[in-house]
């Protein structure tokens, strides 16, 4: 049975936190949900990805924007990149 449940991450089951965005950034200003499990296959993946596409020494979170449905990628450069704007 499928999931619809869109603050579940579609890459590990986990439960995604409500985060806010910096306000320098492009991301608006709603609470979007982010998956911030560090085990998640998507996050672990990333790094390798990043550095054999870009040659960048970054990941990604899945991120789900309840406001306008929008989801993909949230860049970080490290585990606890964005942590700050968790607000649950």
């Amino acid at each position: 049975m499928e999931n619809n449940d869109k603050s579940i991450c579609p890459h590990c089951g986990a439960k995604m936190l409500k985060w806010i965005p910096p306000p320098e950034s492009s991301w608006g200003f709603a609470p979007q949900y982010v998956c911030f499990n560090d085990d998640c296959p998507y996050y672990v993946r990333g790094w390798e990805w990043m550095k054999t596409q870009y040659l960048q020494k970054a990941s990604y979170r899945h991120r789900y924007n309840p406001e306008n449905g929008e989801e993909g990628p949230l860049p970080v450069w490290s585990a606890d990149a964005l942590r700050s704007g968790i607000i649950e």
